[in-house]
């Protein structure tokens, strides 16, 4: 009952009457550590308050021996084991600050308060920000606020309401406008709704999001390819007479970008001369064994013609230099590029669109969209 007594933005008197400081103070340190051990966010202070409620009891269970038991134990170690493995080094460090013994019931149960506020925070990230415009008038624009909150609120971010008839369109600053008034000229990201909400407007405001949301997806998808492609390393129609030429010649000007030195192109040869790194039959990518790159990168040649690779023939070679600093953020985005390899036709597509080093990043960030 008391983790449902203190409400968000609760003030100092209220926290304190519930939450011991010197409690506060603890799980603040062990938060703070675990944020960042797993490079999460956790710095939020009703997250914080309400664990150190929950970590209360807990110290008291385990004073007690009187441990209470979780029927999804077994569920959240196996669908979310990197919640639960945060969890357990929040356990292990309330252990040694409170000389106590955590079973896996009570971790499943700190990992259920983890999971849901990360998920929470999932969420608000992907939530369209809202600007409401709606002239103030028998407080219609607050009706319009609760109406749209209850309909759409897993949906939209409200961040303000503008009651003025003269608004200032261009300072508006979110991802989406709804307006009962005309705006001024052709805004792409303004809908116009009635100040009394039709299923209609609703519709229209979805498909709005849905567009703003896939806009969005779209660029967070290029922005972290281009982290690791680059126009002076893509090459169209680069053919070379072996696998060992072509890794030297790719070699060469990973080099001359500064990303390998000669060391990591003779580690590359050496991998390739052990097994062919032909990953499907139209990608090869050869790389070294050690993350002894500078950085990672990606050189990229794209062929319209197939050419001899091992015991494949493949139109696209992508000579990846990995760095031991750039391995993990990198591992979403290779699978992302393997995956849209596996399927013969859509490679062709790729091959026959991406003329350009533009084309070509454009037309893999609409297939990993796809």
């Amino acid at each position: 009952m008391r983790t449902r007594v203190i409400a968000p933005g609760a003030g100092r008197d209220t926290v304190e009457e519930f939450v011991s400081p010197a409690d506060l103070a603890v799980v603040r340190g062990i938060v703070d550590r675990a944020s960042t051990e797993y490079l999460v966010d956790l710095h939020d202070e009703n997250f914080i308050v309400r664990l150190t409620l929950h970590v209360q009891n807990l110290v008291a269970r385990a004073h007690e021996n009187t441990f209470s038991r979780n029927p999804l134990t077994r569920s959240i170690k196996s669908s979310y084991p990197m919640i639960y493995e945060l969890a357990v080094y929040i356990a292990s460090r309330l252990q040694a600050a409170e000389g106590i013994e955590v079973n896996d019931d009570e971790i499943a149960y700190i990992a259920m308060h983890v999971g849901a506020y990360l998920e929470q925070q999932s969420r608000r990230r992907d939530a369209v920000t809202c600007a409401v415009v709606c002239p103030n008038y028998y407080d219609m624009h607050i009706l319009l606020r609760d109406r749209l909150e209850s309909v759409l609120g897993d949906e939209l971010d409200i961040t303000s309401i503008i009651t003025s008839t003269d608004a200032d369109w261009e300072a508006i600053d979110a991802d989406l406008v709804l307006t009962t008034i005309d705006p001024l000229g052709r805004r792409e990201n303004a809908v116009i709704v009635q100040p009394f909400l039709t299923e209609t407007d609703v519709e229209h405001i979805r498909q709005a999001a849905s567009r703003i949301r896939r806009q969005r997806h779209r660029a967070r998808i290029k922005s972290e390819l281009l982290e690791y492609f680059d126009e002076s390393l893509f090459l169209r129609n680069f053919y070379a007479r072996d696998p060992i030429t072509m890794i030297r010649a790719l070699g060469d000007r990973m080099i001359a970008a500064g990303a390998i030195d000669q060391e990591y192109v003779d580690q590359s040869l050496e991998r390739e001369q052990m097994s062919s790194t032909a990953f499907t039959d139209s990608l090869a990518v050869p790389h070294a064994m050690t993350m002894s790159a500078k950085r990672t990168a990606i050189a990229i040649v794209v062929n319209d013609t197939a050419i001899d690779w091992g015991d494949a023939r493949v139109n696209v070679i992508a000579f990846i230099a990995f760095s031991a600093a750039g391995r993990a953020s990198f591992q979403t985005v290779f699978d992302q590029f393997v995956e849209v390899f596996s399927d013969r036709e859509t490679v062709l597509g790729l091959i026959r669109r991406a003329d350009t080093f533009t084309a070509f990043i454009d037309e893999l960030v609409r297939i990993i969209d796809a």
